[in-house]
């Protein structure tokens, strides 16, 4: 089902891992909390997430745990817990999907664990103020789950993805066509949903380095400088234009992939190849319980002293057999660079993509 309605929200749940994870341990509340690896800084791992107090020391998604620890010593540490996460998405997703607006259910996108697009059902009535609704979804996300969470509204689904950030923590903001040029204007074009570092460079080396700029640009000359899909849509972000609706139709996964991080690097390469084919049968657990066979394996490998490099193939033949995932995505180690193949392996990845279901994506 998808809808065009007059405003959409978006919900985004605040430090949503390291809530689920105070909210297990109480004690922990308004403490510098770190979410990552196995816990240990000591080791090998990223962060996952940080709450804000220990965001507020430098702590970010992505950084290595040992530099986490540096930055904020006193912080707590505790391992990935995905199972609990699952969990409390779910229950999150369930609340919102039992609101009303305007007197009909509301059209629930979801788009990932702690954030998802809400639409006014068909045929709804008097939608009434959107700022107030979306106190109504804070209140009953919070009375229903123990977490807090940010809403954005706009006119648009573009609109009111960015719109959330200028409400977090705890609060609701509204952004539309008629007040885009005075918020976003000045801002890079990095604050775009859509828009990340590489694209922003490129768009810097053509002299575009605001949302204004972006918005006031030839949209030819991005379509014959980014390309002619991308670049006229990168002029509609500048814009703040959307026309896509809020679609609840699930989310199918295309892949599934499994990595590790060694703590210590793996050097011989019967080793390599064990912890390879490890990997694979993880990954396979996980598309057989979605019931479709591989069409194609990738082989992800980070080296020392920080190298990352990949390889896929595509099967003769679509398999759930263990064995033939296992030999092919072995068989990817051989496409690696020579002098990469004799450098210790720091990190493996396997990832086996699925043929489609038989209604598609």
């Amino acid at each position: 089902m998808t809808l065009a309605a007059p405003w959409v929200l978006h919900v985004d749940l605040d430090q949503f891992i390291a809530a689920v994870e105070v909210l297990r341990r109480p004690e922990l509340a308004g403490l510098p909390v770190v979410v990552g690896g196995r816990g240990d800084p000591t080791e090998r791992g990223v962060v996952a997430t940080a709450s804000y107090e220990a965001r507020a020391s430098g702590v970010g998604s992505g950084m290595p745990l040992r530099v986490a620890a540096r930055k904020c010593p006193e912080a707590v540490f505790l391992p990935v817990d995905k199972e609990a996460y699952d969990a409390a998405s779910v229950e999150v997703m369930q609340t919102l999907r039992a609101l009303t607006w305007g007197g009909v259910p509301v059209v629930v996108e979801v788009l990932g664990w702690d954030e998802a697009f809400l639409g006014a059902g068909a045929e709804h009535g008097d939608l009434g103020d959107p700022r107030e609704f979306a106190g109504h979804v804070r209140a009953e996300v919070l009375a229903a789950t123990g977490l807090h969470c940010s809403v954005g509204i706009g006119d648009n689904k573009l609109r009111a993805k960015i719109a959330t950030d200028f409400g977090k923590p705890r609060g609701v903001w509204q952004l539309t066509a008629e007040n885009w040029d005075e918020v976003m204007g000045e801002r890079p074009t990095t604050a775009l949903w859509g828009i990340g570092s590489r694209t922003g460079k490129k768009l810097a080396g053509l002299g575009i380095d605001t949302v204004a700029q972006l918005a006031a640009s030839d949209a030819r000359v991005l379509a014959a400088e980014l390309g002619p899909t991308m670049g006229p849509w990168y002029h509609r972000l500048g814009r703040g234009v959307d026309t896509s609706p809020v679609d609840a139709t699930p989310w199918v996964a295309r892949a599934h992939g499994r990595e590790e991080t060694f703590q210590t690097d793996l050097e011989a390469r019967a080793d390599v190849e064990a912890a390879v084919r490890a990997l694979t049968r993880r990954a396979l657990e996980d598309i057989d319980a979605e019931g479709r066979p591989a069409a194609r394996v990738g082989l992800k490998v980070r080296l020392r002293p920080f190298i990352t490099v990949s390889r896929s193939l595509t099967l003769p033949a679509p398999t759930n057999d263990p064995a033939t995932l296992e030999d092919a995505a072995v068989s990817l180690l051989d496409r690696l660079d020579p002098r990469d193949r004799e450098r210790p392996v720091r990190l493996l990845g396997v990832r086996l993509e699925m043929v489609p279901p038989p209604e598609g994506y």
